[in-house]
């Protein structure tokens, strides 16, 4: 059960590191490269910058869910 967590948590901080690479900055981010840069002008940001928030938030969360998981594992391992 330790190694299933550990190999998502590696996962997942990976693709954690590439989706923040991916967000928008001050003077903009790699987002633009790929088309995060075109924003309509009622909402203030695009749908694109809008899902990648969302999945960068799901991904933090099991992030967050794996690190406590794999602290409760070790600290009660017989």
């Amino acid at each position: 059960m330790t190694l299933l967590f550990t190999i998502v948590l590696i996962a997942a901080s990976c693709f954690m590191v590439l989706l923040v690479l991916l967000h928008k900055g001050r003077g903009g981010g790699m987002s633009d490269m790929f088309g995060g840069g075109v924003s309509s002008s009622l909402g203030g940001s695009s749908v694109a910058e809008r899902n990648l928030d969302r999945l960068t938030v799901g991904i933090g969360v099991i992030w967050f869910a794996c690190v406590i998981a794999l602290g409760l594992l070790l600290a009660y391992q017989n």
